[in-house]
């Protein structure tokens, strides 16, 4: 049963990071940091498949783009894009499903309690994305709030609620649950 698990586990988290880069495609570009949909599925990680799958997932997309593959905002890719303006907030990503998969993890699912993890896993990644874009670009704070993470509150908004209305519905389909994801996988019946 634990290869099957394995299995199951490793083929979401693919189809997860395939996610990650297809929101990477539908990207705004408004500056150096466009608007993109993949922090949804990055956030949407941790919620479906717990901290440990929910890292490999993002490790996955973020290995791809670093080997050159066009997974990236604006079908880039590369390990330029680590060193880039928007560097800290591809790197931020891993913190930030750290944080949102040790809010949730062994917890009973529930809405405002995905929402509220999000929401500090935004702030965790705005503080990674931020603080590389301010020294990247030379900007003060207030530029760097303004051009990083202004624009973008209302969207991020918007993904932290679509990601937990989608988590909900995806977790009895998936027939995963957090504390399992998180830890190990599900005996048969009978086994202890």
């Amino acid at each position: 049963m634990s290869e099957i698990y394995q299995l199951r586990m490793s083929v979401y988290a693919s189809l997860i990071a395939a996610l990650m880069a297809v929101g990477a495609y539908l990207a705004i570009p408004i500056g150096p940091v466009p608007i993109v949909l993949q922090n949804m599925f990055v956030f949407l990680a941790p919620l479906l498949l717990g901290r440990r799958w929910g890292l490999a997932a993002v490790c996955v997309y973020l290995l791809a783009g670093a080997c050159g593959l066009p997974v990236f905002a604006g079908g880039m890719g590369g390990l330029g894009r680590f060193v880039g303006p928007t560097g800290g907030f591809l790197l931020g990503y891993l913190p930030a499903v750290l944080v949102i998969g040790l809010l949730v993890s062994g917890k009973k699912s529930h809405f405002w309690r995905d929402i509220l993890a999000m929401t500090i896993g935004s702030v965790v990644l705005y503080a990674c994305g931020l603080s590389w874009l301010k020294w990247m670009l030379g900007f003060t704070w207030s530029k760097a709030l303004a051009v990083g993470m202004f624009p973008f509150l209302m969207g991020d908004a918007f993904k932290i609620v679509a990601a937990a209305a989608l988590a909900k519905s995806l977790r009895p389909i998936l027939m995963i649950k957090r504390s399992a994801a998180a830890a190990s996988p599900p005996q048969p019946a009978g086994i202890q």
